[in-house]
Order: C-alpha cells, then structure tokens, then sequence
C-alpha cells in the first residue's frame, strides 16, 4: 500500500475547504527570547471543534462514497477526534458513533455529544477502545475513521502544516506534538515535499514516550499505562504512522510534566491563547534548550484549546 503524498495533502485541502479554517499563523517576542529563535505558531486551537483534528476527520467523511457514508461513521477518541468525526458527519448529513474512555475530560466528553454524536464509554486501554469499536460497528454498519491510522486523517492533519510553510517560509524546522503520529507524519509529509530543508521534529511527554522508544527500537512499542497531564498523546503509534515518521521525521524530543505546564502557561500569559496541555508539548520541547538550536525559525504546531478550565495544571 503506497504512503500519503503531498498530492494527497492538497487533495485533501481542496476538499475541506469551506469546511475547516485557516487558522493564523501568530508570533510572540517574548517566546522568541526565551527560546533564542523566531518562533511561528500554527493556531489550531481556534480551528473548529478546537483542534487540528476536524482536518482529518472532515476529509475521510467527504471521501466517502454515498453508500459507504449512509450507515455513518464510527471512531474510539480520547475527544478531540471524537468531537471533530461528530462535527464532520453533521456537516455530511450522517450519524456519527463514537467510543469514549470513560476519564476522558468532560469538556471533551460535553464537546461530542453537543455535536450530536452516540457516544459509547469504556475501559481506558487501546483493548477495551477496540473492542468497544467493533461491536458498534457490527451493530450500526458505520464506517470507521481511525483517529490517526488512517491514510485520509494522515493527509488532512498534514493541510495544517501545509498552510504554515505558505505563511511562514523557509522554516529551519517544524514541531508537532505526537500520540498516535496523524499530525506528526502529515506534517512530515508536507515539509519533506514542500520545504525539504526543513526538519520535522516530534514533541511528546516522557510519561509517554513510547514514539520516542518505537524509534529507537525500529518497532512499534505500545503505549502502556500512560502517564501525562496532555491526554490527547496518550495513544500508540499505528503502522501507517510509524513507517513516515521513521523515515521523515528528524527525532523525538521528550519533555517532562512541569516543562508541560510552564509551557501553557506562559502561552496563556504572553500570547492570551486558550490551549490544551497537548499543544503546549511542542514549545516546551523549545524552553530552557537555547544549547540545542533547532535554527533561527522554527514553526511549532499548537495541536488544540480543549482545555478543562476546571483543571489547569498550575
């Protein structure tokens, strides 16, 4: 099965245009200082459904067929794709099913069911997720959309950093934070075409750090027992994910929880941007590492604001 290409990409942007926003491409002096670089942010946390999930989703429900899409789609998320697969499939006129574990945030969990979908909760582990999945899909006959493992998701989240090498060119590199890899290896696949002196880097917490040990290993290492404040990273790579970043992607830089926190808060306080731990994973990747320079500009991807008011980590 061949890879997602950047023809893909912009398949992908041409069909969910008028859909999705571009979002802004923001810069804070400040942050620039701390890091020792120009930094350029990807605002994805003012996208719809609040993250760079609705690009993935929205392009795997616009390309399916009629019959395909008529029983619905169905997904297991954390959230934020959850949210984005509901909003996509109204936008489509269909049902969307999803499978929910149960200590996800409950501004996720209102999220999904505001945008009308049937929501099934289960056990927080990939097994219970999976299991949970298939028995809605024997039920309903709906389509599946992975949350990351998917060649049109992968495609779709790749439009974000496609956009931001048009508004912010000749980056030296690109980070993007990593879960289960969709917006990782999209994102590598438009820079490796479009920008190929542009490194892409992945962000993720050492409380989860299984892209980071998968890498070293040549082999997908599950995710086990993860613990981290930015509970969108929470999920293992898939094998359409992993072979792209194993190829394209530069490294993975792990960070730890208090870097995570400082990190949103000082996007809260100097950039007054609402985000969620997870979009925070890539500058702190950058803070207090001016001996590591990734280049004088550096994009990072601000993956979502889906933030639980109710529990900010400081």
């Amino acid at each position: 099965m061949s890879e997602p290409s950047l023809e893909d990409v912009w398949a992908a942007h041409e069909r969910i245009a008028g859909h999705v926003l571009r979002t802004p491409v923001l810069t804070c002096r400040s942050l620039d200082r701390m890091c020792g670089a120009e930094l350029f942010f990807k605002c994805e946390n003012f996208q719809k459904a609040g993250a760079f999930k609705i690009r993935g989703a929205a392009n795997a429900v616009f390309s399916l067929g009629e019959a395909e899409a008529s029983a619905g789609v169905a997904t297991h998320s954390s959230g934020n794709h959850a949210a984005a697969l509901a909003l996509a499939a109204s936008w489509r006129g269909v049902p969307a099913f999803v499978v929910m574990p149960e200590n996800a945030p409950a501004v996720k969990k209102a999220a999904v069911a505001g945008y009308g979908a049937t929501i099934s909760f289960c056990r927080p582990t990939l097994e219970a997720r999976e299991k949970a999945l298939a028995e809605v899909v024997s039920r309903t006959g709906a389509a599946v959309v992975h949350p990351y493992n998917d060649d049109r998701v992968i495609a779709g989240a790749g439009t974000a950093a496609l956009e931001l090498l048009e508004d912010a060119p000749d980056l030296d590199a690109v980070v993007a934070p990593v879960g289960g890899g969709g917006l990782l290896s999209g994102t590598a696949v438009a820079a490796q075409a479009l920008s190929p002196g542009t490194r892409v880097i992945g962000a993720e917490p050492g409380g989860a750090d299984d892209a980071f040990r998968s890498l070293e290993a040549g082999r997908i290492l599950p995710s086990v027992h993860p613990l981290t404040m930015a509970d969108g990273l929470l999920t293992s790579l898939g094998d359409r994910t992993f072979p792209l970043i194993r190829r394209l992607v530069s490294r993975i830089v792990r960070v730890d929880e208090a870097d995570i926190a400082q990190a949103m808060r000082h996007i809260f306080e100097r950039m007054k941007l609402v985000v969620e731990p997870s979009a925070a994973v890539p500058l702190a990747a950058l803070l207090g590492r001016s001996d590591e320079p990734l280049g004088p500009r550096v994009g990072l991807i601000l993956s979502g604001g889906n933030v639980d008011l109710n529990r900010l980590p400081w």
